[in-house]
């Protein structure tokens, strides 16, 4: 039986004004909740392998298609995609479930929601398990403004800002090819193009590397965005100078236990100074490119459940959380 058919199927639960489409499996009885955050242009459905692991461990799963994705709602006002809403939306669905705290877990994009998770509303956060995005620190200007300078005009999160449409135009006239471009393995090294890489990814001819996933896992990508256009899930990007700003006052060290698994060959950079932000952090590199928990889903396993069984929750609640006030960590002035 494929995997398109043993995932769990969803239910949609309303929570912080919107509704999100959620996969949830194993013991809500005395199970360890553990949440599952997926990242650009994702969905629930790329835990898949993760999730059986993780309920034969005795966890309690809940795989959320975040905002904008899938059959989750699609706002349409950008800030309704800022890391304030991004994290509401998680703690809310703590609450619906009746726990006060659970160990988050995030790839990609949802690696950047989980970090914010651990700084606006630690006392929510048990652990913290990040693939591929490192923590980022805040930096004395907007992030977007910065990767400007740095990267250029052509770098993908600041097109996606400066020239709202343009790209997600593209993409959604070219769902199948830019999903099949861009859900690659064992991708060989290639000078960079010129150009703006998404928007080249969806109209190139010959993919690289190999297919990441079967047809018919990859149908249930395509078919989700045919659906929903990218713009709803293209507008998280459009937040990272309005998150620069949300995230001034809150204390920019995460407390909890960290478990960083990153890729050999993944294009996003490693971080230089993790572990002066995150003290608590342990990474793993694995030997793949960006798409970890796909690429390598039996080591990632592994690396999870290993570090799990090693950051007991008891253990981890002895963290000492930074207090909240108005669901907002202090920190310094």
């Amino acid at each position: 039986m494929s995997m398109s058919t043993t995932f769990p199927e969803p239910t949609l639960i309303p929570v912080n004004g919107v509704e999100l489409e959620v996969h949830e499996a194993g013991g809500r009885d005395g199970g360890d909740p553990i949440v599952l955050c997926h990242g650009w242009p994702e969905l629930a459905f790329t835990w898949r392998h993760q999730v059986p692991a993780l309920v034969e461990a005795g966890y309690h799963v809940i795989v959320p298609n975040q905002r904008g994705y899938g059959n989750s709602s699609r706002p349409t006002a950008v800030a309704e995609y800022d890391i304030e809403h991004l994290t509401g939306d998680l703690v809310a669905l703590l609450d619906h479930y009746g726990y006060e705290h659970a160990t988050f877990v995030g790839h990609d994009w949802g690696a950047m929601v989980v970090w914010g998770m651990a700084l606006l509303h630690p006392s929510r956060v048990d652990r913290v398990i990040n693939l591929s995005l490192p923590y980022m620190a805040r930096g004395e200007r907007p992030w977007i403004e910065f990767l400007e300078e740095v990267f250029g005009d052509d770098n993908h999160l600041v097109h996606f800002n400066r020239q709202p449409g343009v790209a997600d135009a593209v993409l959604d006239a070219n769902t199948s090819r830019f999903l099949r471009n861009l859900f690659r393995r064992n991708e060989p090294p290639v000078e960079p193009r010129p150009g703006m890489a998404m928007i080249g990814l969806a109209t190139a001819e010959t993919p690289l590397g190999d297919p990441l996933m079967s047809e018919e896992d990859l149908a249930v990508f395509v078919s989700a965005f045919e659906a929903t256009g990218f713009t709803s899930s293209i507008d998280w990007y459009r937040n990272l100078d309005r998150n620069w700003h949300l995230l001034a006052d809150a204390d920019p060290i995460v407390r909890q236990p960290t478990l960083m698994i990153r890729g050999d060959r993944d294009p996003v950079a490693k971080s230089e100074n993790l572990s002066e932000f995150v003290p608590g952090v342990e990474v793993i590199d694995l030997d793949c490119g960006h798409w970890i928990q796909e690429e390598m889903p039996d080591a990632t396993n592994r690396a999870i459940l290993s570090w799990l069984a090693r950051h007991d929750v008891a253990a981890s609640r002895r963290h000492s959380p930074v207090p909240e006030i108005g669901g907002r960590a202090l920190g310094p002035a």
